[in-house]
This record gives structure tokens, C-alpha cells and sequence, in this order.
């Protein structure tokens, strides 16, 4: 573990620093946070995919808060569940939870307003930004190197390239297709896409299938991707 949840660099990538407001789709970046925290799990080791559903492999605590309280969940639902269905249930109330994560340990801080008299609304600016540098700088080395990046930056990568938040990496223009297409070059090349064997890899399709949930879902949410 890093110290850093992938579904927490998600949201810090899609948060803008200043103003402190998401700068993309609410939905699509809740999904992408709940399909986070299963690509991380299975990762881990912990959890994987059997007989169409994700199955606990090793109940032991990761130490990160977010995983651990999902794993908790996983290990104690009796019901199989599938990949689509455990990124949609997992979605409904995770983003408060890394946001209030991310404040307690002062990466972000909230700030309460009201709207009207009477609707509070609340934002997240940036307190330590090092966490969200460190991010974008293992994303920026991996979308101009040749070589396929570390498993987790591959991970990041991938998720980032199902939830369309290349414009949230700071391009515009041509540089937003070119950091598409070498984001599908880097999750192809890191077996989190397409098929991927169960004999030869438990984790690899344990991911690839979260993350095609994570597609479909999106897709579902906003409309194919133009």
C-alpha cells in the first residue's frame, strides 16, 4: 500500500485546487472511485473473480481505510455478486468518505457556504498539494514514455481512460486524443483490458472486468463516448 488510495487520486485529479468543485460528471467519477477500490482489492490480492462473481481471497486488512471498509463488505454480503453490480453499489455515499478522509489528514479542506439563505454547498480546495503532484507526475511520465508503467500508475491509468477525465490531466486540443490513445496503449499493455486468460492471470481479468463494468456504466450514465 502507498499511503494514497487510487480511488483518492481519482478524486483529486477530478477536483479543480483552487475553486475546490469536481470538474467532471459527479456520476462518472463515482463510478470510477467504486471501481477503484475493487481494480486496488484485487491488486492487493484480496479480492478476485470466480464463477461470475468477486469473491474474497484473503480477508487481512490492507491498513488503508477505504479498502478495508469495502473488503469488510465484500466478506461479510452472502449474496455473489458481480463486478457491474458491486461498482454500482459501492458508488452511493464513497466520495464523502475519501472526501472526509482526505480532510482529516489535511490534503483538503472544507469549505461550508450557503447558497440562497439556506442551501449549503460545500467545497475542496487543495491544503497539500503533493499528493495530487506526485499523481500527475507518474501520469505525465507514463503518457510520454515508451514502456509500459509500474502495475499501480498502469491501474490509474486505465481508470482514468474509463471515466474520460483526460481533460482533467491539463490538455486540450490534439493532446487530449494523443493521451487517449496511449492511455488504451497502456491498459492493453498492462493485460487491465480485453481478454486476459484466468489461467494465466487471476488478477489481471479480475481487473480487466471491473473496469469493463466501469465502462459500461459510464456509458450508460453519459452516452457512448463520441
Amino acid at each position: 500500500m502507498t499511503g494514497v488510495a487510487l480511488a483518492e487520486e481519482l478524486l483529486l485529479l477530478a477536483y479543480d485546487d483552487e475553486t475546490g468543485k469536481a470538474t467532471m460528471p459527479r456520476i462518472s467519477l463515482d463510478l470510477g472511485m467504486a471501481a477503484a477500490v475493487l481494480v486496488e482489492l484485487a491488486l492487493a490480492g484480496r479480492i478476485a473473480y470466480s464463477n461470475g462473481a468477486l469473491v474474497v481471497v484473503d480477508p487481512t486488512p490492507t491498513g488503508e481505510p477505504i479498502l478495508d471498509d469495502v473488503l469488510g463488505r465484500v466478506v461479510a454480503d452472502d449474496t455473489p455478486r458481480s463486478p457491474s453490480s458491486w461498482v454500482q453499489r459501492l458508488r452511493h455515499g464513497l466520495r464523502d468518505k475519501i472526501l472526509g478522509d482526505l480532510c482529516r489528514r489535511g490534503v483538503v479542506r472544507d469549505v461550508d457556504e450557503t447558497e440562497l439563505g439556506f442551501i449549503h454547498v460545500h467545497r475542496y480546495p487543495t491544503v497539500d498539494a503533493s499528493v495530487e503532484q506526485d499523481t500527475r507526475r507518474r501520469l505525465a511520465e507514463a503518457l510520454t514514455n515508451g514502456p509500459v508503467p509500474d502495475e499501480r500508475t498502469a491501474a490509474l491509468a486505465t481508470l482514468v481512460l474509463s471515466v474520460r477525465m483526460e481533460p482533467a490531466l491539463g490538455l486540450t486540443g490534439d493532446a487530449v486524443d494523443a493521451a487517449h490513445r496511449r492511455l488504451e496503449e497502456i491498459a492493453g499493455g498492462a493485460g487491465f483490458s480485453g481478454d486476459v486468460a484466468l489461467e494465466d492471470s487471476v488478477v489481471r481479468p479480475s481487473v480487466a472486468l471491473v473496469v469493463s463494468a466501469l465502462g459500461r456504466a459510464v456509458d450508460q450514465a453519459l452516452g457512448k463516448r463520441p
